[in-house]
């Protein structure tokens, strides 16, 4: 298994005296079983594990009385395995939004206490575009508030995938250290952390698809398995989405590699469909954006904090929530090109979306900076206190907007800004250069 970042954050959960139940949420295929298992397995000494994704027949456990003593019973009786244990047990709900009233049980276990409840769920965030049978059975359930605990989960970051690769926390140490003196990373170490970067953007962080690069080193064999990932995804759209809404959500999703290849990357609904119009697409946008898929980066009127009461909640750009599947949605011979450098394919809206992804994965809100007369900067980020512009460059370049941008801060309120690119780490006056496989460490807030 991968050292993953939730392995401290569900420790932390676990050591808090009032803990509730426990719901991770995240993008199918990122891991949550695995890292809940793994976890549960190596703290308890009993875990009872139910997937209401694979075994149907378990919902109807949850039919009669929602009490703790009634459930352990009925759940003993179906699993012989299970074995309930006063504070030694931990009931894994898998794919909870299969069973609401499993959700509902939450508060009973929350009230009863003698025993931890972590839950996984894939699209508990689609809420309202949910088929009938689904919304009758949320309905028919009294879903718990205030009983429960969120951990949002998400695709290996660069860090992750760092680790995966052998890259041990001293070497990251040695990196964060380059970056806060702004010294040049030695070039042996630069060339390899390179390649990691353009090796992650192929691959992704699905941990299932990270394993079968790292064993195989065979593009064609990751690739499949994105693919199948990607077609997951569009059954999931049949599956949970009403019949009327499912021609429309396809046609959002498809048209993200459209979306991200315009000069102008602004979301623009006539791209799905010629003619097309907001009214007709908004919501099945927003079901692909609620189920993890993809992240909304909204522009912004003004270059000041704070971000979020500047932004335009009409004018977005969006990005997939993991590289690698949006590579994978590519014309075949993409990987390729990345992979040796060739980094003028799709003006580097895959170097972009690395970025954003990474950002989102800190938990940052994304934003960027857009005005009429072309003037655009990729992303806005807080940092250090102060509103910062960050540049993306899929190679070197003069990044012009930002220096028009810096050059006016009695106009734009900006003092300095982040370029990122395929170069070495470098300071010119108020413009700080890095590598892109440094953007993780720009954390400070």
């Amino acid at each position: 298994m991968f050292k993953r970042k939730i392995q401290l954050q569900l420790e932390v959960w676990k050591n808090s005296e009032n803990r509730k139940p426990l719901v991770v949420k995240g993008i199918r295929q990122c891991g949550k079983t695995t890292a809940v298992k793994h976890f549960a397995e190596t703290h308890y000494e009993n875990t009872v594990y139910i997937d209401f994704h694979e075994q149907d027949d378990i919902i109807s456990l949850f039919d009669g009385p929602l009490t703790v003593d009634n459930l352990t019973t009925i759940i003993s009786a179906a699993l012989p395995t299970a074995r309930f244990v006063p504070h030694k047990t931990c009931l894994i709900f898998d794919e909870i939004q299969e069973c609401p009233r499993a959700r509902g049980a939450l508060k009973f276990f929350r009230q009863d206490g003698r025993y931890d409840v972590i839950c996984t769920g894939s699209l508990l965030g689609v809420s309202g575009y949910k088929t009938s049978v689904q919304q009758q059975r949320e309905n028919n359930a009294s879903i718990p508030v205030g009983s429960e605990e969120y951990i949002k989960m998400f695709p290996m970051d660069f860090e992750e995938w760092l680790w995966a690769n052998g890259i041990n926390d001293n070497v990251i140490d040695l990196l964060r250290l380059y970056f806060q003196n702004e010294e040049p990373v030695p070039q042996a170490l630069h060339t390899t952390l390179r390649r990691l970067l353009l090796e992650y953007v192929v691959v992704g962080g699905m941990p299932e698809v990270v394993q079968r690069f790292i064993d195989t080193h065979d593009i064609n064999q990751t690739l499949s398995l994105q693919k199948a990932i990607l077609q997951g995804y569009k059954a999931d759209m049949i599956k949970y989405a009403p019949q009327q809404s499912q021609p429309y959500i396809h046609q959002c999703f498809d048209s993200i590699p459209r979306q991200l290849a315009k000069e102008n990357g602004k979301f623009q609904y006539s791209v799905v469909r010629l003619g097309g119009r907001s009214s007709q697409y908004e919501g099945s946008l927003q079901w692909i954006e609620d189920a993890g898929i993809i992240n909304r980066c909204h522009n912004m009127s003004i270059t000041e904090l704070p971000l979020d009461g500047n932004a335009i909640d009409s004018e977005f750009k969006i990005y997939m929530e993991d590289t690698g599947l949006f590579v994978a949605m590519l014309e075949p011979g993409t990987q390729a090109d990345i992979l040796r450098g060739s980094m003028l394919t799709y003006k580097g809206a895959m170097f972009e979306n690395f970025v954003a992804g990474t950002f989102s994965k800190m938990g940052r809100r994304l934003y960027y900076f857009r005005k009429e007369s072309g003037l655009e900067l990729d992303f806005i980020i807080r940092y250090k206190g102060a509103c910062t512009p960050v540049e993306c460059k899929a190679t070197s370049g003069k990044a012009q907007s930002l220096r028009t941008i810096l050059k006016h801060p009695e106009k734009y309120h900006i003092t300095s800004a982040i370029k990122l690119g395929d170069y070495n780490i470098g300071r010119q006056e108020k413009l700080l250069t890095l590598p892109l496989y440094m953007t993780f460490l720009l954390t400070d807030l």
